[in-house]
C-alpha cells in the first residue's frame, strides 16, 4: 500500500509539468495566431519590404521591379508565407517568455543568472543575422543573378531564322519563387549567427573547450564549406560570403570559450579547488612516495642488467 502510494506520488508532479507544458503551448501557439492573422492582413506592405534588395538591384540595370503570379493560388499562398514569418517574428518575444516561464522555477539562482544572458543572445543573432542576409547578401546575391539577361539589342539573332530579331532573355521573376529564395536566404544566416551562442553555451556547460576548437579548425572549415554550400544558391559570390562570415564567428567563438574558461578558473581560484595540471601529474607520481622508489629501484636493475 505505501509503495503505491509513492508512486502516485512520484507521478504527480509530472502530471502538474506536462499539464503546465500544454497550457504554455496552447497559449504560444494562441500568439502566434494571432501575430499571423495581424500580418495576414498586411502582408502586402511585409512583401513589398521584402522586395526592396531585388528592386534595388533591377533600378540601377534600368529595369522595373515587376514580379508575377504564374498560378491562381500564389498569390495567397505568399500572403500565408508572409504571414507564418512575420507571425512568428512577433510572437517570438512571447513565446520565448512563456518557455523562460517553464523552464525557469527548475533552475537555482546562478543557473537562472548562467542561463538568461544566452536568451537573450539568440534572438540577437537570428535578427543580426536576418538583417546581415537582407541588406547585404541578397543584394550582392541577386545582382550576380541577373547578370545572366541577355538584351535583344546586345545579343545576336537567332541562328538559322532569317531576319529573326536578337534574342532577349531577361528577369520576369515569380513572386512566391522569390519570396522563397528570400526567405532562405534570411534564415539561414539567421541560424548560422548562432553558432557563438551555441559553442559559448557548450563551453559554459564544460562540452568544448577552447584548446579542442582549435584542434578541429581544420574539420571546421571543411564542415563551413559544406554548409555553404548546402544552404546557399549555387553561385560563388553567397557561398563565400557565408564561408567567411560564419568562419569568423567561429574564431569568436573560440575567444568567447576562452574567456568562459578563464573566469571559471578564476573563480575556482578564489575558492582554493582550482588545481594545475603540473600539480596533478607531481601528485601522481611523488619522487618521495615509497611506491615511487620502488619503480625507480626496478628501473635501475633494468639499466644494470
Amino acid at each position: 500500500m505505501s509503495a503505491s502510494n509513492d508512486i502516485e506520488e512520484s507521478s504527480a508532479p509530472l502530471i502538474e509539468h506536462l499539464a503546465e507544458l500544454r497550457t504554455r503551448l496552447i497559449h504560444s501557439v494562441v500568439a502566434f495566431i494571432i501575430g499571423m492573422v495581424i500580418c495576414f492582413t498586411v502582408a502586402t506592405p511585409i512583401f513589398n519590404f521584402l522586395t526592396a534588395p531585388l528592386c534595388s538591384v533591377l533600378a540601377e540595370r534600368g529595369q522595373d521591379c515587376d514580379l508575377i503570379f504564374i498560378s491562381p493560388q500564389e498569390g495567397f499562398f505568399v500572403a500565408i508565407k508572409v504571414s507564418l514569418l512575420g507571425g512568428f517574428i512577433l510572437a517570438f518575444p512571447y513565446i520565448a517568455n512563456q518557455m523562460w516561464r517553464f523552464v525557469a522555477p527548475g533552475l537555482y539562482k546562478s543557473e537562472k543568472g548562467a542561463f538568461l544572458p544566452f536568451l537573450v543572445a539568440s534572438p540577437f543573432m537570428f535578427f543580426l543575422g536576418a538583417a546581415f542576409a537582407f541588406y547585404v547578401v541578397t543584394p550582392l546575391a541577386y545582382d550576380f543573378f541577373l547578370g545572366f539577361q541577355q538584351f535583344g539589342g546586345e545579343g545576336e539573332a537567332v541562328e538559322g531564322v532569317k531576319g529573326a530579331a536578337p534574342l532577349s532573355v531577361v528577369f520576369q521573376g515569380s513572386a512566391q519563387e522569390y519570396l522563397n529564395l528570400t526567405i532562405k536566404f534570411i534564415v539561414a544566416f539567421g541560424m548560422c549567427f548562432q553558432l557563438p551562442v551555441l559553442l559559448t553555451l557548450m563551453g559554459k556547460a564544460g562540452l568544448v573547450s577552447a584548446g579542442g576548437l582549435r584542434s578541429v579548425r581544420k574539420y571546421a572549415v571543411i564542415a563551413i564549406l559544406v554548409l555553404a554550400a548546402l544552404v546557399t544558391p549555387p553561385d560563388v559570390v553567397t557561398q563565400v560570403i557565408l564561408f567567411v562570415v560564419v568562419y569568423g564567428l567561429y574564431e569568436i567563438s573560440i575567444q568567447l570559450v576562452g574567456r568562459v574558461e578563464r573566469k571559471r578558473e578564476a573563480e575556482l581560484r578564489a575558492q582554493g579547488l582550482w588545481v594545475d595540471d603540473d600539480e596533478d601529474e607531481d601528485d601522481d607520481f611523488d619522487l618521495d612516495d615509497p611506491l615511487a622508489d620502488v619503480i625507480a629501484g626496478d628501473e635501475d636493475d633494468k639499466g644494470k642488467s
